[in-house]
């Protein structure tokens, strides 16, 4: 059998390591990780391969030939431009005329490929796929298999709330030769995302799984690289080459010179000539490559140290990495993570501080204490993004400098000379990080549109008609003073896709910033009539006349926020007669505690109720959450106020469709069946809601929290246009809000929270999937367990916190209650808690 090696990868995660190598070619202890997959295919009898390649392609030929000095025969096919998976393996179909294997060039692992080969062969499939459990799937490709094997699902790095298994796509393959007549030649293709895709769903090809067991680890970044070397060392990959073994955790090259005095604790791997001088302290994991030399008394731990470096008097190394051909002078201090890169020279008593990365060619004067990369910059978290955009503690996780990388990043995704617009609410917090944001910006040379301090609704509004590339609104927390979110529009004033998300993070951890020169740096204006074109557009999508014609009487809590200074033009307009609380800006109430937004409530359905007011509304910060209270004086539920705007969208327009998330009751579908209407179900997040208000013939969305869309204006929530619909259909419809909630059919729901610890979560998904199979409704999100009409259970996986959360809706609030304690129950045993 013919083996394909797939090393094509330029491994951008891994910078600086593949700066001038392929990823494939990046040592892991004594000889590029290929080498060992070679020796792998080697011991499983497969001794001739095709090497796919294309970035430094001539390093890859160059270092292995044709493979005779390997005991293999090796052939070569060359892309001139990025095929991806399957397309570069097509592109080698001129050697593949029987059944063969398709394995990655940059990973490392131990499987038992004579048995995923035999596997295969039983199966009598066209393609089998080796899958591994690991423990944090959102970063791999996801594999749902059923009990006899037969693949039934493919999700492509899912988010932390979406994974339905802890099975992941290794890359490696066991192919017929026909799979790949399914496509052309020098297009594109990839295995995972296009091909097996296409064979299971398209041509109804049954694909195979083949749970492997032993060891497999994705070289992808640098943690994950020491992390390969560590378990290598420690021998946790069997059947791995590691030379010679001279006892004592040490393996040793030739010609080894090791001082009497210097003290090795292993595991430990000393390439040829290595030479360790007296007083100098090992501890491993330590790999140490050929002739590099370590000096008197130095002192390392658990590091990796290329070839043909020197490592001065008394240097302190821990958990870092150091390149080819290094040069660390006396008394240098090398902390946790840092990288330097190739032919880099560190001066005498220089500090290179924890996660710092040296691009190559690099020289660090004597005595300099290195805080961020060099010339790139620091590299923060490991993820930005989260529920609510880039999110952090202000002034410790979100820092001005923080922010600034964050700003460049998203402005190097656009063409130099593009717009921007910026938006912040009114607390000094998000206008300190907000500055940082343009700062970034600026240097990425992107155009800055400030909008000053607009509510959220406006911030998009404007974005999306004023030919901005995307838009950036910074906010203090409605959940948590001390921390700062950084929201990112697109050009149509949305969230930015989760691919964007990506393609930021990528840069952002590439440290691969756009630095423009003098004269291209963007320019920082303060848009024009932001507000005014709002009101304007605003005005046009509502019915104006009813609303003035009925003369409302309102109480509206503007809650301190940039809301006062658009909503009560909007209702001066619409003949209101408005009591209005809190309508003075207080820069320090952009975001209350829950004590003081309960009081508030509370002096709302006073007021309202001794007034006789038609309505009350709180608008919350950013003006995109509306809270309603009836004529009554009763606070509604978020859900019952969800129902309440449902009835009258329908009662305005019988036949419709309105998309609610899958979470909320039945309540929802009973409404729509009197009014001859449909509801559609999307996933939880808001995002969701928005696509589908967006694509779909929708004329209202809500997510029953207090978020409305109303896509005629904008598919983006907003809460000032929820009012003045509320009020339009109240006019139009003679109605009041006390009557609709009275209309409403019962619904009972009830929610817990079940706390699990991430790397469980895939696997508690799995297991549930698999207790539940026969009860299963098909769900957009999450495991839906449908036990009978108005009855079942969802249960979802948080994407960013450690829990699930179950929700139920049963005939009896007790029922809902009691099922929401039973499935807690369920998976609480299932899921470890530390």
């Amino acid at each position: 059998m013919k083996a394909v090696v797939m090393a094509g990868g330029s491994g951008s995660r891994l910078r600086p390591l593949t700066i001038q190598r392929p990823k494939p070619m990046i040592p892991v202890v004594n000889k590029p990780v290929m080498s060992h997959i070679l020796d792998l295919l080697k011991r499983h009898g497969i001794t001739e391969v095709v090497i796919t390649v294309q970035y430094l392609a001539d390093l890859i030929q160059d270092f292995f030939g044709d493979g005779s000095s390997f005991g293999m025969q090796i052939h070569y096919s060359v892309e001139e431009t990025p095929l991806g998976t399957a397309g570069s393996v097509k592109n080698a179909q001129k050697f593949l005329d029987d059944t063969f294997l398709v394995i990655s060039g940059d990973a490392l692992t131990n499987f038992n490929l004579t048995d995923l080969i035999e596997y295969h062969k039983k199966a009598n499939t066209l393609a089998t796929l080796a899958i591994y459990n690991v423990a944090n799937p959102v970063d791999y490709g996801v594999i749902t298999t059923n009990n006899e094997g037969h693949i039934t699902r493919f999700q492509e790095k899912p988010s932390r709330g979406s994974v339905m298994s802890d099975h992941v796509n290794t890359g490696i393959y066991v192919l017929e030769p026909e799979t790949l007549d399914f496509f052309a030649s020098n297009t594109p293709f990839d295995f995972a995302n296009d091909l097996f895709p296409m064979l299971h769903h398209e041509k109804g090809h049954t694909l195979y799984g083949y749970i492997a067991k032993g060891y497999w680890c994705d070289v992808g970044n640098i943690a994950e690289y020491m992390r390969a070397t560590a378990n290598a060392l420690d021998g946790k990959i069997e059947g791995m080459d590691l030379g010679q073994y001279v006892g004592d955790g040490i393996w040793a090259g030739h010609d080894v010179e090791i001082s009497p005095s210097a003290h090795l604790i292993g595991p430990i791997y000393l390439g040829n000539s290595v030479q360790i001088k007296s007083g100098a302290v090992i501890r491993g994991p330590t790999v140490i490559r050929d002739y590099a030399v370590i000096d008197n008394e130095a002192q390392i731990d658990r590091y990796i140290l290329w070839r043909n470096c020197y490592i001065g008097e008394r240097v302190q190394i821990s958990g870092a990495t150091v390149l080819r051909q290094c040069s660390l002078k006396a008394y240098a201090t090398v902390f946790e993570s840092a990288v330097i890169g190739d032919g880099t020279i560190i001066g005498e008593g220089a500090v290179i501080n924890p996660s710092v990365k040296i691009w190559p060619g690099k020289e660090v004067e004597p005595g300099a204490i290195v805080n961020s990369s060099i010339i790139w910059g620091s590299q923060g978290r490991r993820v930005l993004f989260g529920r609510y955009g880039v999110t952090g503690v202000v002034n410790i996780d979100l820092t001005p400098e923080f922010s600034a990388k964050t700003g460049a990043a998203f402005g190097a995704t656009f063409p130099k000379g593009s717009i921007v617009t910026i938006n912040r609410d009114i607390h000094r917090s998000p206008r300190m990080i907000k500055r940082a944001v343009i700062s970034g910006l600026s240097s990425a040379g992107i155009n800055v549109w400030d909008l000053g301090s607009q509510p959220i609704p406006v911030a998009r509004y404007y974005t999306k008609i004023c030919g901005a590339e995307g838009g950036i609104h910074v906010r203090l927390s409605p959940f948590d003073q001390r921390v700062v979110d950084i929201r990112f529009m697109d050009c149509e004033g949305l969230n930015i896709s989760k691919d964007k998300e990506r393609s930021i993070e990528r840069i952002f951890f590439r440290e691969d910033f756009r630095r423009v020169y003098l004269d291209d740096i963007g320019s920082i204006e303060y848009a024009k009539q932001a507000r005014d074109l709002y009101i304007e557009d605003f005005l046009k999508h509502i019915n104006t006349k009813a609303i003035q014609d009925a003369f409302f009487n309102l109480v509206v809590d503007f809650a301190d926020i940039p809301i006062a200074n658009v909503l009560p033009f909007i209702l001066d307009n619409l003949r209101c007669n408005v009591v209005t609380l809190n309508i003075n800006t207080d820069k320090t109430k952009a975001s209350l505690e829950q004590s003081q937004s309960q009081a508030t409530f509370r002096q709302m359905q006073l007021i309202t109720a001794a007034l006789g007011a038609q309505l009350g509304a709180r608008l919350t910060p950013g003006g995109e959450k509306i809270v309603l209270i009836d004529d009554r004086g009763n606070l509604l539920k978020d859900i019952t106020a969800c129902a309440v705007m449902v009835d009258l969208a329908f009662r305005d327009a019988p036949g419709s469709v309105i998309a609610i998330p899958v979470n909320m009751p039945g309540i929802f579908e009973k409404i729509a069946e009197r009014h001859g209407g449909r509801i559609i179900r999307t996933e939880m997040e808001s995002d969701a809601l928005i696509k589908v208000t967006y694509n779909k013939n929708v004329i209202m969305a809500g997510d029953g929290r207090g978020h409305f869309i109303f896509p005629d204006f904008q598919c983006a929530v907003d809460g000032i246009m929820a009012l003045a619909k509320t009020l339009e259909f109240l006019a139009t419809q003679k109605a009041s809000v006390s009557d609709i909630v009275l209309s409403l059919p019962a619904y009972h729901i009830a929610e817990r929270r079940v706390s699990c610890i991430w790397e469980a979560k895939p696997k508690v998904m799995r297991l549930i999937n698999e207790q539940f199979e026969d009860y299963k409704n098909q769900a957009t999100h999450g495991v839906k367990v449908s036990l009978g009409p108005n009855k079942w259970v969802l249960i979802v996986p948080d994407s960013d916190q450690p829990y699930f959360s179950i929700n139920t809706e049963a005939g009896s609030q007790a029922e809902a209650e009691a099922l929401a304690d039973e499935f807690a129950q369920v998976v609480e045993k299932i899921s470890p808690l530390e």
